[in-house]
Order: structure tokens, then sequence, then C-alpha cells
């Protein structure tokens, strides 16, 4: 008896608690956000910080966190001109992977997904990271040999890796035309398991929730307007929030990183064009893996509201702006269209453009600069959402000690002098 009243209660206070979480939901929805607990405080600038990191995105946040959690530096701010996260980290499509060709990506790209994987925990923020495998195809029997070559090459440096011929492809994602009279016909491709995805506004508000407790001041709505210095020391921001002290600036601000860097007198070697992707309506599972193709250049995945979620490659112009032209996703959706015919049956539901900053061998810069105290972390071009902790992390080592560590030290600026590039124009089967 004594048993069956302890469950009547268990039951009665589990009810109360679904009662009251549904009724909570409900005013919580009606109230437009209004009484939501804040995540992360809405700072004012204080005149003086040790270190300021322009750029309220991810790897922005994610520097910031590490700077305070790996290095104890506490007195530090992330200025954002609008919003947390309202740049490329929300506007770009969640594929993360380490499948590299050369040694220098190879470890970077590690370093984050080593750094993915634990990241929720470390948090404490369910970023929905989901390991569901990335995917790449070869359309010709010459990229499907390629292939096999960057795939030893990766399984040295380390990185899980595996070529997949047609009847595997066929089996691993049921949805693909296997048709070989098509006009990219699947000749094979290769497989990273522990690819995948993960929320992106998850991330930014994870990071940001997560430096904030550790002291950190985040300051949106902040727009910088001068960088100054005294002869080649940096000594602080003029923002639309007024001067702030400072002897170290952290740049990271993707598109807009060569306008950052005229502010100091830098000329730095991006170009930034308008990378385009777009969802469809939300339709019932059918895709549970991330594709790619290099010959298309395109990549769809399913987001967990069940919308397809689409790339293309960058325009062929330099532009600031949000948006693209229409006859790269056009092109696009042709291809996509005849690889997963169930396609053409779809409603576009959003379309967007970001903008990416690229350099000239196709990876970013991580860099001390000629003027002491001032640093940048650019360039990642299609590719930079899935290096985000990594990113941060070894910038926050930089920016702390003043020197790169083994990772960072290959993305110096002085390569361009020196003629140390690192060439990733398709070396990991997609620039992206």
């Amino acid at each position: 008896m004594a048993g069956a009243s302890i469950d009547r209660g268990i039951k009665a206070v589990t009810g109360k608690q679904k009662r009251y979480s549904v009724f909570s939901l409900a005013k919580n929805a009606s109230s437009y956000h209004q009484n939501w607990q804040q995540a992360w405080r809405h700072a004012e600038p204080k005149p003086e910080y040790d270190a300021v990191i322009i750029g309220g995105g991810g790897h922005g946040l994610a520097t910031a966190y590490y700077l305070a959690s790996v290095h104890n530096m506490t007195n530090i701010a992330v200025i954002e001109k609008g919003w947390l996260g309202g740049g490329n980290t929300g506007r770009n499509t969640t594929i993360i992977r380490s499948n590299y060709l050369w040694d220098e990506s190879a470890a970077i790209y590690e370093h984050a997904l080593k750094l993915w994987e634990g990241l929720a925990q470390d948090l404490n923020f369910n970023i929905m990271f989901s390991q569901r495998g990335v995917l790449t195809i070869a359309h010709s029997e010459h990229e499907l040999k390629e292939m096999s070559r960057r795939v030893h090459a990766i399984r040295l440096n380390g990185i899980d890796s595996e070529v997949l011929g047609p009847d595997e492809i066929a089996k691993f994602v049921p949805c693909i035309n296997m048709d070989q009279s098509i006009r990219y016909p699947v000749m094979g491709g290769f497989l990273q398991q522990r690819g995948g995805t993960a929320r992106h506004d998850a991330v930014a508000w994870g990071y940001a929730r997560a430096a904030d407790d550790m002291g950190v001041d985040i300051i949106q709505n902040c727009e910088v307007t001068g960088l100054k210095r005294s002869g080649r020391r940096i000594t602080g921001i003029q923002t639309t929030k007024g001067f702030i002290k400072t002897r170290k600036v952290g740049c990271v601000v993707a598109g807009h990183s060569s306008l950052l860097a005229e502010m100091a007198g830098i000329h730095l070697p991006i170009a930034s064009r308008p990378l385009q992707a777009l969802v469809s309506e939300p339709i019932k599972p059918v895709l549970d893996t991330v594709i790619m193709s290099n010959a298309v250049h395109m990549y769809i995945s399913q987001s967990d509201k069940g919308e397809m979620v689409l790339g293309a490659g960058v325009d062929k112009y330099n532009s600031y702006a949000q948006r693209g032209s229409f006859p790269v996703p056009e092109h696009m959706i042709a291809a996509a269209v005849e690889l997963f015919p169930f396609l053409s049956r779809l409603r576009m539901l959003r379309h967007w453009g970001g903008i990416v900053d690229t350099c000239p061998d196709a990876s970013p810069i991580i860099s001390k600069t000629d003027i002491d105290g001032l640093y940048f972390n650019c360039g990642w071009g299609t590719g930079g959402f899935k290096a985000t902790p990594g990113s941060g992390h070894v910038f926050a080592d930089l920016i702390a000690q003043d020197r790169p560590n083994a990772i960072a030290a290959p993305y110096a600026l002085s390569r361009f002098e020196t003629g140390l590039l690192i060439d990733e124009h398709g070396a990991a089967g997609v620039a992206h």
C-alpha cells in the first residue's frame, strides 16, 4: 500500500510538472520572448579592457570563451555591430568535417572536430551536434581515382576517411538516384563518418552564455569606426558607443576583414564574395547524412525541422550584399533535382547569401600584424563554420601569448611573402 501511495504521489507531481510546463510554454510563446530568462548580459562598454574581440560570430565568441577559460583573461569584451551570430554564423549550411588533404589543414580542422565532439559538455549547452557523416561523391572515373589518393593522404594524418563504391552508396543513401545515364552519374565517393552538422545559432548562444558566465562583456549594436594606435602599437578602438582603451585587439569579422584592416593601414590579400544557400519547405525525414559534390558544387542535408538545406558555390564577383545572383543556385538546383528527383516537388522556403572572405590559397589567416597588439583571424572562405572551436582556441592562444602555436603558425600573413602557401582549392573534394 505504501508503494502504491508513493507511485500515486509521483504521478501526481509529474502530472503537475507537465501541466506547468505546457502552460509555461504557452505563456512564454504569447509574450514574444519578453519574459524569457536572458542567456547573457547586455553589457555596456567599460572605459578599458585587457583585450577586445571585434566580431560577435562563432569564431569571435569562441575566442573570448577560450581567452577566459584557458588563459584566465576575464577583463575582455566582444564587440558586435549587429546581433550575435547575425553574420556568417547564422547564414551557413552548418557542415562539419576535417577530411582535408594538406597537413596544415588537417591539423586545424581535426583540432576543431575533436573540440566539436565534446563542445556540448564543455559549454553545458545543447548545440545539436550530429555526427551523421559527410559523403563527397564522384561523377567520373578520374574524380574517383583522385578521391582515392586523398583518402590515403587523409588517413596518414590519423583522420577517418573511406572510399565507397556505387553499391555501398546506394545502401548508405537510399534516396539518391544511381542511374548511370544521368548528367552527373554517381561513380563512388569518400566518407568521413565523424563529420556532420550542428545548430549554428546554438553554437553562438552556447559560447556567448559560457563567456558571459566568466565575466566577458558582450556588447551588441556597437559598430567599430576606427582603430587607434600610438606609432606601431594599438591603443584602443573607436565605436559608436565611444572610445574603448585596450592593448590587444582581435579582429574576427569574416567578410568585412579587409575594411577593418584598412582602418589600421593594412592591406589583406582577401576577396569578399556572396555564398548562397537555401532551404525547402519541411518534409518527413528522408536524408540522414550530408552529401557533397565538387563537380556540381552542391551540398545537401536535412535539418532537424525537416527542411532540405542546399548550398552552392560562391558568386564570381566581389560584393558585401547578403544575397546572390540567380545562375549559381539555378545550376545547383538542376543538378540536385537530378540526383534527388523528389526535390522537384518541393517549394523553396528561404534563400540567402553570406559574405565570405577568401585568400589566394583558399586557407585562412590567423596572424599577428606589424602593429603590436593587433591580430586578425579571417579568410576562411566557404568553410569557416566547421572550424569554429578550433579557430577560436588557437586564436585565443595567439592573442594571450603573442605568438602562434604549432597549429596556427602556418597561417601567418608572412606566408604570402615567403610563398609557403597552403593551397586548398578543391584539395579536399570541395572548397567548403
